[in-house]
């Protein structure tokens, strides 16, 4: 697995659409257990991965290496669940594959009850307690929007949220989308953010999304209700480590011909999940279903998302914060304005940040 792979797959886990779990006990596992374990995810990778063919492969691949003896080592399910992990991503190259232990786990039945009011709760108080997803929200010099974004959570709590960010960014003249630590999650909520950036009734079809085991596909489109919009310049932050539905909002932008991306090829990941069980506490998260972009009729699976500027990761704000300065200067008519847009920009292409200032004027 290259370096950046192993980036990607060391945080895909955390950012996958996934429930809360409880986490299994670590366990001893003996040759005919490991056996069974591979025969039982060999079955479900037939009947559940999006390519079946790949499946086959991957299965094969699987039962090979056990018979070899190539699991020898990994004698509990901590460390079987991790080499698992490892090579159903090294053998197919899909790096939405992974691995948690999970001794509560039931497998998707076609008869999942609502949520409790418990249930529902908690999972609002984690979102909250995580800033449903947004990582920092900033005023740069310049008047331009800043908001970092680390995840797509449930849209039931992320939208309200998603909403009063941009109400406090509709008075800048630019905004900054920072997905570069961004590992996605749910692609209704990158539809819900992406509303805010398009004319009341220019509703946007972005990406459809077929599922193997039902046969069928479903449209993702933005959402009409949004009041909130913002029509200003937006440049997008992307990243290695940008992935999967943080790779779906970057292309939305960039297909849509909305924002421009700024920053590294993103992860390469497109194939949402579904969770199932491999016996002994060991859930695997199989890839389950194909994303199609509407416009480009394809996706970024296995090759990311490429930036409209290419630029190391850790150079992406600075260099979009230039350029939209400098954007703003060839534009501005007075002297004044021209002078400190010049300054500012000056300033920001040397990496420099304004120093606050906590005495009153004439102040020594």
């Amino acid at each position: 697995m290259s370096g950046k792979k192993s980036v990607i797959a060391s945080i895909v886990l955390s950012t996958l659409l996934a429930f809360p779990a409880l986490a299994a006990a670590d366990s001893a596992l003996n040759a005919s257990d490991r056996t069974a374990i591979v025969q039982t995810l060999a079955t479900k990778l037939k009947a559940n991965y999006i390519a079946p063919a790949v499946a086959e492969r991957v299965g094969r691949a699987l039962a090979r290496k056990n018979a070899d003896n190539g699991y020898a080592s990994a004698a509990t399910t901590k460390a079987f669940s991790e080499a698992l992990a490892t090579d159903l991503r090294a053998f197919s190259g899909d790096l939405h594959f992974g691995t948690r232990l999970d001794d509560s786990f039931r497998e998707y039945s076609g008869a999942r009850s609502l949520p409790t009011h418990a249930e529902l709760d908690e999972a609002r108080e984690q979102a909250a307690r995580q800033g449903f997803g947004i990582e920092k929200i900033e005023r740069l010099p310049g008047n331009v929007g800043y908001i970092e974004l680390r995840g797509f959570g449930n849209t039931t709590f992320t939208g309200p949220a998603y909403t009063a960010a941009m109400s406090l960014m509709a008075g800048t003249d630019a905004l900054i989308l920072d997905l570069r630590r961004n590992g996605g999650g749910s692609p209704a909520s990158v539809a819900y953010l992406m509303s805010h950036f398009f004319a009341l009734g220019d509703d946007r079809h972005l990406i459809d999304i077929y599922n193997r085991a039902t046969d069928t596909t479903r449209q993702i489109w933005t959402v009409p209700s949004v009041a909130q919009r913002y029509d200003k310049p937006v440049y997008v932050l992307t990243s290695a480590r940008t992935f999967s539905g943080g790779e779906d909002c970057a292309y939305d932008f960039q297909v849509q011909k909305r924002g421009t991306l700024v920053g590294e090829t993103t992860g390469g990941g497109s194939n949402p999940v579904g969770w199932f069980s491999a016996s002994h506490g060991i859930v695997v998260a199989i890839p389950t279903a194909r994303t199609t972009n509407a416009v480009t009729k394809t996706n970024w699976e296995h090759v990311g998302v490429k930036p409209d500027i290419a630029v190391p990761a850790a150079q992406a704000l600075q260099t979009a914060h230039a350029a939209i300065l400098r954007k703003q200067l060839s534009s501005a008519k007075e002297d004044g304005e021209r002078a400190t847009l010049e300054r500012l920009l000056a300033m920001v292409e040397k990496g420099d940040t304004e120093k606050p200032v906590y005495t009153l004027r004439g102040e020594r």
